[in-house]
């Protein structure tokens, strides 16, 4: 079982925001892992020039999707935070995709959309549907260019609003805790 702090800290405060752990920021050419069994933010891989993270990029603490790790989240808010940062945020909805490594394995990989609770500039952004459409487009070819670049294949299957999100985060808490009982 991890240990960390950021591990142990639940998916929701108080409020019912999602608590987002910020690992790489807005603006980033420097892709940031969080290194669980240490407590600690690494270097996980620099982009090529001309490519950097559209909005900051964590995870959601206490989940784990299909491939292993923490569910992912793309923070949407009005300056870039840091990483190591937890982000109050707003869930509006999920790129559903499916991952294929390099060595043929696929599996879902889905992104997690969400707004800063104290974001200004989007704070009237509750699903997915009131961003524009080419913002969602570029969101989904910068992870399809990124695992590219990676030599892995980014599939974006469907976009869902935040009821579909929030079951996803639901599903991924309880593989979490069946993972530690297995």
């Amino acid at each position: 079982m991890k240990t960390s702090l950021l591990s142990r800290i639940d998916p929701f405060d108080k409020t019912g925001a999602l608590n987002a752990v910020i690992e790489t920021p807005k603006g980033s050419h420097n892709k940031y892992d969080y290194d669980d069994e240490h407590g600690y933010f690494k270097l996980g891989g620099v982009l090529p020039l001309g490519a950097a993270f559209p909005y900051d990029f964590g995870f959601v603490p206490s989940t784990r999707g299909e491939d292993g790790d923490p569910l992912d989240v793309l923070v949407l808010m009005d300056e870039a935070a840091f990483a190591g940062c937890v982000v109050p945020a707003r869930v509006i909805g999920v790129i559903e995709a499916r991952q294929t490594e390099r060595d043929g394995a696929s599996m879902r990989n889905d992104r997690l959309i969400a707004v800063a609770s104290n974001s200004r500039l989007q704070g009237d952004i509750h699903s997915l549907g009131d961003l524009n459409p080419r913002v969602v487009e570029e969101i989904e070819h910068f992870f399809v260019s990124y695992n590219n670049i990676k030599g892995k294949t980014f599939e974006p299957l469907h976009c869902r609003g935040p009821k579909s999100a929030l079951a996803l985060i639901e599903t991924g808490r309880k593989r979490l805790k069946s993972s530690y009982s297995a």
